[in-house]
């Protein structure tokens, strides 16, 4: 297995469009020939767009683009543009009388960055249409597209968080490549699965000290305290693939890729995130679905650590990548 550019699949194409100065952000995924796709909502706060298409009962096979947005529900008004772009290039499901494009995606709680009236919407989602890069270039990780407000370790609010962000990467086995996006916005802490140490997460008061969200938890039920979690969170990713699969396997594959967030957020699928992924497989190569979750799998994995690690400090949240004053790391 190495490790290859996110954009290194032929047909996929991906782009971000920010509101710095708002802290929100779109990053849109195109397959314009269309791809073979399948979603797994897993968090029980989820923003959607025509996830009900992709279950594999459902007629329509192929979809021609997918977004990651900021803006909570407002951001799903980023859509729109996306399928005006792909209108104007001919891509879409032939009705016969019209070509529609079939857009899929999900929104992140980003309203605590900025300005909480700046939101994603029509004329971003194209620009970020407008702003894709193709196989072999390089994709721009970190503070921008839906990761721009992204924020983790929640639990006690947003004056306790560190910056969040979007992550991407992709792996290679023989002919076989896999990769995934990731804008990490979760309540809960984010931890190297090979070290399982925490990267960033909820800060103590001293602002320099990591607390486990998780045992933090579990003590406040132990003394029988109790409070509303903080319900701003998220973390959305979309799995990229050459594989030739059905929409049945994009499912699954779907399903095993949340391993990668069990593996470094916790805790994940809270009631207060709306964890969602997506695959899209364009159908080049044969594939093993066991190797496709796999693969999946640590490409999530990767893309959180990503996600976080090229985060900058931003909007009063300090970010890992430059250091932010961390310099204790509680597990």
């Amino acid at each position: 297995m190495q490790e290859v550019p996110f954009l290194s699949i032929k047909g996929i194409k991906a782009g971000h469009a920010q509101n710095i100065e708002g802290g929100t952000g779109c990053t849109v995924i195109l397959s314009e020939e269309g791809a073979v796709a399948g979603v797994d909502v897993r968090g029980g706060s989820p923003g959607t767009r025509e996830t009900d298409l992709l279950d594999p009962v459902n007629k329509v096979e192929q979809v021609h683009g997918t977004f990651l947005t900021g803006g909570s529900a407002f951001g799903l008004n980023a859509a729109a543009g996306i399928m005006k772009y792909l209108e104007e290039k001919g891509k879409g499901y032939d009705t016969g009388v019209a070509k529609v494009p079939i857009v899929t995606g999900a929104v992140l709680f980003d309203l605590i960055a900025g300005d909480p009236k700046a939101r994603p919407d029509e004329k971003m989602g194209y620009q970020a249409c407008l702003n894709v890069k193709a196989e072999g270039e390089a994709l721009e990780e970190g503070c921008v597209g839906a990761g721009t407000g992204a924020t983790v370790g929640k639990l006690f609010g947003p004056q306790f968080a560190m910056k969040g962000g979007l992550g991407a990467v992709a792996y290679q086995i023989g002919d076989l490549k896999v990769g995934a996006i990731t804008a990490v916005n979760c309540l809960g802490n984010v931890y190297d699965p090979a070290s399982g140490e925490a990267v960033a997460g909820m800060l103590a008061e001293d602002g320099k000290t990591i607390l486990s969200v998780e045992e933090t938890m579990l003590k406040m039920a132990a003394n029988s305290q109790s409070g509303d979690l903080f319900g701003g969170n998220t973390t959305i990713s979309v799995v990229v693939t050459n594989a030739r699969i059905t929409k049945a396997q994009a499912k699954k594959t779907a399903s095993m890729a949340h391993d990668g967030y069990a593996r470094t957020i916790r805790p994940s699928h809270t009631p207060v995130d709306g964890d969602t992924i997506f695959v899209l497989a364009t159908g080049e190569v044969e594939a093993d679905l066991h190797i496709l979750g796999i693969l999946s799998t640590r490409a999530i994995e990767t893309s959180v650590i990503r996600g976080v690690t090229t985060a900058k400090t931003l909007y009063g949240f300090k970010g890992v990548s430059e250091g932010g004053g961390i310099d204790i790391l509680g597990i």
